[in-house]
C-alpha cells in the first residue's frame, strides 16, 4: 500500500526488481514507478565548451504552450530525467520553475541524481531588464538550487505580454532596442557570474546587428545564443556568426513546434514533419520524421530541446539511434524555406508595424 503522502518517480524496469521499489530518506518514502524506458545519460554525447564545461547535445523544454499545466510539466521533468535527460531548458515566464524545483529538491535528496551532473539553464524576463540579480534569484529559489550553469536574456527587448495573450497585444510601454539599455542589462548579467549566481550567460532571439555591438561592448561575452531553429527555418547566416564568434547554438522549436500558441501561428507557416524529404529518411532509418529533425539538429551542431509530454524518451532516443548521412544531411539544408513561427508580434512597440521590424531583416535595427 503506498501512502498518500508518498512522492512516486518513474524508473526503468528490469528483471531484478518489482513495479515499485522504495528508498528511504529523512521525514519521506519515495517510490519509483519502474516501468518506463531509460538511457544512460553517460551515452549522451556532450559538447565541449570553452571554458572547460560540457553540455549536453539534447535537453527538454520546459515551455507548455500555455496550455500544458505546470505540474504536468514538471511530471514530465521527472520522467525525462530519471529515462536519462541530464538538461532541461526553463525560464521565468513559463510559470512552472516552483512546480519543478519541487521535482529537483527530491531528485538530488534521494540522490539519484547529483547537482553538478545536470545541466539548468533559466531566463530572465522582459520586465525584468532592470531587476536582473532580483530575477536570477528567484529563480534559484524557485528550482531549488544554488546556481545556473546558464543565464540568458529571453528577449533583446523589455516590452512583454501577459499569460496567454493573443497576437493582437501590446505593451503600452513597449520600445525598440536601445543598445545601452541593453547593456545596462548585460552588466546586471555579468555580475551574476562574478557573484557564482551562474556559471555562464548568453543572448536569445538575438540579431547579427544587435550580437555585433553586444560582442563589441560585453566585458562576458556570450557564450550562447537560442534562437529558433528548425529543417524549415535553418537562418544559416545566424547559426554560422554565432559558431564563428564562439557562441554555442541552442535551438527551440526543433521539431517545428506543433503545439506552439495560437498566437504564434500563421496561414503561411510550413509543417516540417510533414516534408516529404524528412517522411522519406525517417521510413529509410525506420524511425520518426521528428527524431530525424532532432538528429539533423544535433549534427549540425545546435542543441535541440524540445518539450513533449509523450514522446520525450523517442526524442532523447535519436541522439544514439542512428546517424544521418553526409546526402541526408544535404537533402535537409534544401528544404529551408525561411520560416520562422514564432514571429513575436506581441514585442512590437509601435502601431501599424511587422513583425519583421523585430529581426532586423535588412541588417539594420529598426527605432
Amino acid at each position: 500500500m503506498i501512502p498518500d503522502n508518498a512522492f512516486i518517480f518513474n524508473m526503468i524496469a528490469t528483471p531484478i526488481n518489482q513495479t515499485l521499489i522504495k528508498i528511504k530518506i529523512p521525514f519521506k518514502m519515495i517510490y519509483f514507478n519502474t516501468s518506463l524506458k531509460k538511457t544512460d545519460p553517460d551515452l549522451i554525447p556532450r559538447i565541449c565548451l570553452s571554458d572547460g564545461g560540457k553540455i549536453p547535445v539534447i535537453g527538454l523544454g520546459t515551455f507548455g504552450s500555455d496550455s500544458v499545466e505546470p505540474e504536468t510539466v514538471a511530471a514530465t521533468i521527472r520522467k525525462a530525467l530519471l529515462a536519462g535527460y541530464r538538461h532541461i531548458d526553463c525560464a521565468s515566464v513559463y510559470g512552472n520553475e516552483k512546480n519543478i524545483g519541487h521535482i529537483l529538491h527530491e531528485i538530488f535528496k534521494s540522490r539519484i541524481i547529483c547537482r553538478d551532473d545536470l545541466w539548468i539553464t533559466s531566463k530572465l524576463w522582459n520586465d525584468k531588464h532592470n531587476d536582473v540579480a532580483e530575477s536570477c534569484r528567484k529563480s534559484l529559489s524557485d528550482l531549488q538550487v544554488e546556481y545556473l550553469d546558464l543565464y540568458l536574456v529571453h528577449w533583446p527587448f523589455p516590452n512583454f505580454h501577459p499569460p496567454k495573450c493573443d497576437v493582437t497585444t501590446r505593451n503600452p510601454n513597449a520600445k525598440p532596442y536601445i543598445h545601452d539599455n541593453y547593456m545596462n542589462t548585460w552588466r546586471q548579467m555579468e555580475s551574476l557570474v562574478e557573484n557564482g549566481l551562474v556559471k555562464r550567460i548568453g543572448t536569445s532571439n538575438m540579431t547579427i546587428p544587435k550580437l555585433k555591438l553586444l560582442l563589441r561592448d560585453a566585458k562576458i561575452k556570450p557564450a550562447f545564443n537560442e534562437m529558433e531553429l528548425h529543417p524549415h527555418f535553418q537562418q544559416p547566416e545566424l547559426f554560422s556568426y554565432c559558431l564563428d564568434n564562439d557562441i554555442q547554438p541552442i535551438a527551440y522549436c526543433p521539431l517545428g513546434s506543433p503545439g506552439r500558441p495560437e498566437r504564434d501561428r500563421t496561414l503561411e507557416d510550413t509543417v516540417d514533419l510533414e516534408d516529404q524529404v524528412i517522411i522519406e529518411i525517417a521510413e529509410r532509418y525506420q524511425v520518426t520524421p521528428a527524431q530525424v529533425a532532432i538528429k539533423w539538429a544535433i549534427q549540425r551542431g545546435q542543441i535541440p530541446i524540445p518539450f513533449s509530454v509523450n514522446h520525450f524518451y523517442e526524442n532523447i532516443e535519436a541522439a544514439l539511434k542512428f546517424t544521418l548521412s553526409d546526402r541526408d544531411m544535404k537533402d535537409i539544408v534544401q528544404i529551408d524555406k525561411n520560416c520562422r513561427l514564432i514571429k513575436g508580434q506581441v514585442f512590437l512597440w509601435k502601431d501599424n508595424q511587422n513583425w519583421e521590424d523585430l529581426w532586423d531583416i535588412d541588417g539594420e535595427i529598426k527605432q
